[in-house]
C-alpha cells in the first residue's frame, strides 16, 4: 500500500489549508490513519488520528481546535483541515497508516508502519 500526500504549500499566519493523503494498493489494511508533522532540527510529533470504520477522532492539544481529521471511506483518502494557522506549525506532514493489533498507543509514531513520503507546509508571517 503506497500513501501520497498532497496539499501542502505556502499560507499566511492565520491562513488555512487541507492535506489529503490518499492509499493505493489493492486491499486496504489499516485499522487507523494518522497525521504527524515534523520541523526542522524537531522530532516527529502526532497531530491527528481517525479510526477507518467508526471515525473516531484524536488531535494533539497544539492542534485539536484548529484541525479536522475526516476520511474518505470509499476512496480510501485521509484529509487535514487546518485552520488559523501559526508559525510553529510550519512542517513536513506525513499521514500513516497502522495495521490492527499494532497496538494502542496512536500518537507514537513506532505504531505506524506506512508512510507517505510527506508534504510541506510553510506558514510566513
Amino acid at each position: 500500500v503506497y500513501l501520497l500526500e498532497s496539499g501542502g504549500g505556502l499560507v499566511q499566519t492565520g491562513g488555512s489549508l487541507r492535506l489529503s493523503c490518499a492509499a493505493s494498493g489493492r486491499d486496504f489494511p489499516f485499522s487507523n490513519m494518522a497525521w504527524f508533522r515534523q520541523a526542522p532540527g524537531k522530532e516527529r510529533e502526532f497531530v491527528a488520528d481517525i479510526s477507518w470504520s467508526g471515525g473516531s477522532t484524536c488531535y494533539a492539544d497544539s492542534v485539536k481546535d484548529r484541525c479536522t481529521i475526516s476520511r474518505d471511506y470509499f476512496k480510501n483518502t485521509v484529509f487535514l483541515h487546518m485552520r488559523s494557522l501559526k508559525v510553529e506549525d510550519a512542517a513536513v506532514y506525513y499521514c500513516a497508516g497502522k495495521v490492527p493489533g499494532a497496538g494502542s498507543t496512536n500518537y507514537q509514531a513506532a505504531t505506524y508502519s506506512s508512510w507517505g513520503q510527506g508534504t510541506e507546509v510553510t506558514v510566513s508571517s
